[in-house]
C-alpha cells in the first residue's frame, strides 16, 4: 500500500501544490483505513463494505464527524487517483455520501476586546524599563498583532511573511495561500507604520530580518521563521495577563474578528472573500450569518415589543 499512497501525494503535491500539512494529513487518514483492512487485503481487492466499515468503526469510536468526512474525502481522492492511474477498477468510495454536521458559528471577538489586546501589546512594545531581547520579542509580537487584524492573514502566512512580499510604495502585501492562489491584501496606514518602526528598530538592533530567507520575523529554529505555535503561545499569555477570556481568542479567532468586524461596517463580502483568500463565496459567507445572530439578539435585548 506505501507505494500507492506515496504516488498519490507526490501527485498532489506536485499538482495541486499541496501544502506540507495538508500531505502529513492525507497520509495520517489513509494510514487510519489500511489498519483497519485485514491485513492480507490487498489495494484492488478494496470495495465499498469495507470503505462503510471503517466509518461505521470510526462513528463507534467517538471521532467527531468534521474527521470522518476528512478521512472519506481522504479516501475518495485517493481511490479516484488508483482509477485514473488504472491501479484499480473503480473508486469505491464514489458512492459514498460524507457525514453532514451543521456548520458552528466562529467565535468572534468585540471591537472593544481587539482594543484591550492591541493597548496591551502597545505597552508593552514601548516599554524601555525591560532587556533588550524581551523589548525585540515584544516589539516583534505587536507588529505582529496590528499586521494580523489589519490583513486577517493565515496565521502561517503571517509568520512566514517575506520582506519582498511588502509592497511598502502601496501599502500592499503580496500573499501566496492555500493551493498556491495569489492575492493582494491592503496593508492600511497603522499597521504600515507599526511595521516600518519594527524593521526600522530590527536594523538599529543590527538583527535586521533573515537576508539569505529574506524573513520579517525570522527566528533561529528549523524553519527559519517564527512558528504558529510560538505566536499563539504568546497570545495566550497576553489575553490571561490583561484578563480576558483566553478559550475565546487566538490567532485564528482574530482572523475572524478581522473579517466580522469589516462586514459589520459595510464591507462588501466579496472583497472580504479576497482578502481572506476564499477560493469559494460561501465560506465567507458564514459572518454574514454571526451579524444575522447579533440582530436578533440586539431586537430581542432592546425592541420594546420583543418583551413580554
Amino acid at each position: 500500500m506505501n507505494q500507492y499512497v506515496e504516488n498519490f501525494l507526490e501527485m498532489i503535491a506536485a499538482e495541486r501544490a499541496a501544502a506540507d500539512n495538508t500531505l502529513i494529513s492525507y497520509r495520517t487518514d489513509l494510514n487510519q483505513f489500511f489498519d483497519f483492512l485485514p491485513k492480507s487485503c490487498t489495494v484492488d481487492q478494496i470495495n465499498v463494505d469495507h470503505i462503510r466499515g471503517f466509518l461505521a468503526f470510526q462513528v463507534a469510536m467517538g471521532v467527531e464527524v468534521s474527521t470522518q468526512a476528512r478521512r472519506l474525502s481522504a479516501l475518495k481522492q485517493f481511490f479516484k487517483f488508483l482509477h485514473q492511474e488504472k491501479y484499480v477498477a473503480n473508486n469505491p468510495a464514489d458512492i459514498i455520501d460524507s457525514p453532514k454536521k451543521p456548520r458552528p458559528l466562529p467565535k468572534i471577538m468585540s471591537i472593544d476586546e481587539v482594543n484591550q489586546l492591541l493597548f496591551a501589546a502597545k505597552n508593552n512594545a514601548e516599554n524601555t524599563e525591560q532587556t533588550q531581547a524581551k523589548l525585540q520579542k515584544n516589539r516583534r509580537f505587536y507588529c505582529l498583532l496590528e499586521i494580523l487584524y489589519a490583513t486577517g492573514l493565515r496565521v502561517s502566512e503571517l509568520v512566514g511573511l517575506r520582506l519582498g512580499q511588502v509592497r511598502l510604495d502601496e501599502g500592499m502585501l503580496f500573499i501566496k495561500g492555500k493551493g498556491g492562489r495569489e492575492r493582494l491584501v491592503p496593508l492600511g496606514y497603522a499597521a504600515l507604520d507599526i511595521l516600518q518602526d519594527y524593521l526600522a528598530f530590527m536594523k538599529l538592533q543590527g538583527t535586521e530580518v533573515n537576508k539569505a530567507a529574506d524573513y520579517i520575523f525570522a527566528s533561529r529554529g528549523a524553519l527559519g521563521h517564527m512558528t504558529r505555535q510560538g505566536f499563539a503561545k504568546e497570545l495566550k499569555l497576553l489575553v490571561r495577563r490583561i484578563g480576558l477570556d483566553s478559550q475565546k481568542i487566538s490567532p485564528h479567532i482574530l482572523r475572524h474578528a478581522f473579517a466580522s468586524h469589516l462586514l459589520a461596517n459595510g464591507a462588501d463580502l466579496r472583497a472580504v472573500q479576497q482578502m481572506l483568500g476564499h477560493a469559494d463565496i460561501s465560506t465567507t459567507q458564514i459572518y454574514t450569518h454571526i451579524l444575522d445572530e447579533r440582530l436578533k439578539q440586539l431586537v430581542f435585548e432592546h425592541h420594546p415589543l420583543a418583551k413580554a
